[in-house]
């Protein structure tokens, strides 16, 4: 899969905002086919950050989210900037 397939966009809700601020991570809608270690290399590529960690979580409405974790030092909020989140 290529990473444009596997990221859909990010996520900025309130929630993405707190996990962002107290938990250093973002949320992103991702392909439902996409694999954690899919999520993780597109996100690596993309942004040239370390992740630490990647959760999937399927919303009620056939959505895949993907909860990323970054590493100390890669702060998200600089990601989310890149972004235009912030």
């Amino acid at each position: 899969m290529e990473q444009r397939e596997v990221i859909k966009h990010p996520l900025s809700t309130e929630k993405s905002i707190r996990l962002m601020e107290s938990e250093n991570k973002l949320i992103f809608v991702v392909d439902i086919r996409a694999t954690k270690d899919d999520v993780k290399k597109a996100i690596e590529d993309m942004f040239k950050a370390k992740v630490e960690k990647v959760n999937t979580f399927m919303t009620c409405k056939g959505q895949k989210r993907a909860y990323i974790k970054f590493s100390a030092e890669t702060p998200a909020i600089d990601i989310a900037t890149q972004l235009g989140l912030m």
